[in-house]
């Protein structure tokens, strides 16, 4: 991949048969659906597709998947991010062997690491591949906040550290790696509803559990700010809205499922723990995907 990251990524959700495997001729169908719907590019085993419940088997198995179905017609993030540094080295490496373009990655998200060792753990997956490299910041999950200024260090002293995922739903930090910071690296915003917001406000992209649901949608938005066409971009966005709020104020792995079931798409159910979403909220979202006018 020569040209620089940018646009909608969808963080792909992960399709399980009746009895728990992943479904390859579904997922194909989403990376088909999302590239159909003009993403710029997809994401494999992110936090919407449940990785954390995968085996490392798995996890390769999706990615060597994902990379063949999207052929070459959008890039393809991996995520491979792990607990242990040298899980995490080894995930990357295959990534990189099998085709992904970027891999992103998330610090461990068990035990809380000192910065010193998250940085620590950062640099040395960064540095056992030579493709791009994308932070996942996920405080909700990890325990540390990358704040901007941190970033900016870490991508100044690192090539290949290239992008970012921020998903700590904080525009006033995102504001910071984008003004301060985008010299050396891209901000992509990982919560869905700040689609507009953090686009509007200078954001490389987002990357977007919804966009498995309404990719043709949220590239619309985008398109439309990037042309400056602010007012064609809250047309579209005062639209989906109702939409994206309740899939984010549900169990959003679980709300994107449903979502895609009542679009005719059998991605099955999230792997247990998790469990699906209560009826009242299938309800909602089928009410507002029926007013939407969206189809498989």
């Amino acid at each position: 991949m020569t040209e620089k990251l940018s646009g909608i990524l969808t963080a792909l959700a992960t399709p399980f048969a009746a009895d728990g495997s992943i479904d390859d001729k579904v997922l194909r169908l989403l990376v088909d659906r999302s590239i159909d719907g003009g993403v710029d590019g997809v994401v494999a085993c992110g936090s919407t597709g449940e990785f954390a419940a995968m085996t490392g088997d798995e996890r390769r198995h999706l990615v060597e998947t994902v990379v063949d179905q999207a052929a070459g017609r959008v890039p393809v993030v991996a995520q491979t991010g792990a607990v242990a540094t040298r899980e995490a080295v080894a995930l990357s490496k295959h990534a990189e062997s099998a085709g992904a373009d970027v891999l992103m990655v998330v610090a461990p998200y068990y035990e809380a690491l000192t910065m010193d060792e998250t940085l620590t753990y950062l640099r040395t997956v960064a540095d056992s591949v030579s493709v791009p490299v994308m932070l996942y910041n996920l405080p909700g999950a990890t325990g540390v906040n990358l704040d901007p200024d941190t970033v900016g260090r870490l991508a100044r002293s690192c090539e290949n550290i290239r992008y970012i995922k921020d998903t700590s739903a904080d525009m006033a930090q995102a504001g910071q790696l984008i003004h301060h910071h985008r010299d050396v690296i891209s901000t992509f915003v990982g919560w869905d509803s700040l689609l507009l917001a953090a686009v509007a406000e200078g954001a490389a992209g987002v990357m977007a559990g919804s966009a498995n649901i309404m990719p043709a949608e949220l590239v619309a938005v985008h398109r439309a700010l990037a042309s400056g066409d602010l007012k064609g971009a809250r047309e579209v966005w005062d639209r989906i809205y109702p939409l994206m709020d309740t899939l984010m104020t549900a169990p959003f792995i679980q709300a994107v499922r449903a979502a895609l079931q009542e679009l005719g798409l059998p991605v099955g159910e999230p792997r247990e723990p998790l469990r699906a979403v209560d009826g009242g909220t299938r309800a909602r979202i089928a009410a507002e995907l029926k007013a939407l006018d969206l189809h498989k």
